[in-house]
């Protein structure tokens, strides 16, 4: 443990490590894509997808490993009895920082597949990114723009089958895709702009998740709804932890039925979506309520013990 060092020793060390942790898995997943992308025979390919995935588990271990090195950490974690490696899941999340992915991948890491997250076709093209993701069996997904539609009325839900199609491959590989409903990592900016009606989240957007579910859904076991919180962080919560300032991360994961959505209605039937946002509103409500009471329940805490260090000082 070396959180006893000056933070910005911590942040050069924690930067130098996590550098260093993801070029040496990256090369290995990209070589490994490289093979799976000149080998196209099925079987091969699948045995490549699971070497694929123990390199990103890998990865997320040793950022456990580096986490433990530079932060006392205290993990308070509830929700994941009755999880299972070989399970389908859809998760859902707040999204605070860009600390998030390495906290839930090291998280659940033995407990369910490897997170996946659908990507924009484009990014595909992108060297190095784009293969890595490829050999990850990240799922690319193409949507059509309004403006396109209008032009060509013959592309309306072309986006769902082929994403159908990138999504065949989990039919029989255990899977876990992530999806932040918010759309980007919640800042009080942000929460302002939106006028949003919670305390501690942006609005969800249902767009992503209906086309998730509707492209996958029957393929899902269950969702899984996580809500995240860092009690003691102020700004810059990948920044803090990389000084060694964050002490305690809190996860809760609930384990919910797949909503339906009958793409045929959902795409054409407003008030068909409204009932799936109000659906997605109402388990929003819930998890802002949640982390409500997490914070409370942890900031009375800290002010207890300052309030007992205080005391004894002054005796």
């Amino acid at each position: 443990m070396l959180n006893f060092l000056p933070g910005s020793i911590l942040f050069a060390l924690s930067t130098l490590l996590l550098i260093i942790n993801t070029a040496l898995w990256s090369s290995l997943i990209f070589v490994g894509g490289l093979i799976k992308l000149l080998v196209p025979i099925s079987a091969f390919r699948n045995v490549l997808t699971l070497i694929m995935n123990r390199f990103m588990w890998g990865w997320a271990c040793c950022n456990g490993g580096i986490l433990y090195l530079i932060a006392k950490i205290e993990w308070d974690i509830e929700g994941l009895e009755g999880l299972k490696k070989d399970g389908w899941y859809l998760l859902i999340s707040n999204h605070l920082s860009g600390f998030d992915i390495a906290a839930l991948t090291y998280v659940l890491r033995n407990n369910i597949p490897m997170l996946k997250f659908f990507l924009k076709k484009e990014l595909i093209f992108v060297p190095f990114l784009g293969l890595g993701c490829w050999a990850l069996d990240m799922p690319f997904m193409n949507r059509t723009s309004a403006k396109q539609l209008r032009k060509n009325p013959k592309l309306k839900g072309k986006d769902l089958e082929t994403t159908r199609r990138s999504c065949e491959k989990f039919k029989t590989i255990p899977t876990s895709i992530i999806n932040y409903v918010e759309g980007s990592r919640f800042t009080q900016e942000k929460h302002a702009r939106q006028r949003s009606p919670y305390r501690y989240l942006l609005r969800p957007k249902a767009g992503g998740i209906a086309f998730t579910i509707s492209a996958m859904g029957e393929q899902f076991t269950n969702l899984l709804n996580v809500t995240l919180v860092y009690p003691d962080s102020k700004n810059d919560t990948l920044a803090e932890v990389m000084h060694g300032k964050v002490k305690r991360i809190v996860i809760r994961i609930e384990t919910l039925p797949v909503p339906e959505v009958d793409n045929t209605r959902y795409f054409n039937d407003a008030e068909c979506r409204a009932q799936f946002q109000r659906w997605l509103n109402g388990v929003w409500q819930q998890k802002d309520e949640q982390i409500h009471q997490i914070l409370l329940k942890y900031n009375s805490a800290q002010l207890v013990s300052e309030q007992v260090e205080s005391t004894s000082n002054a005796q």
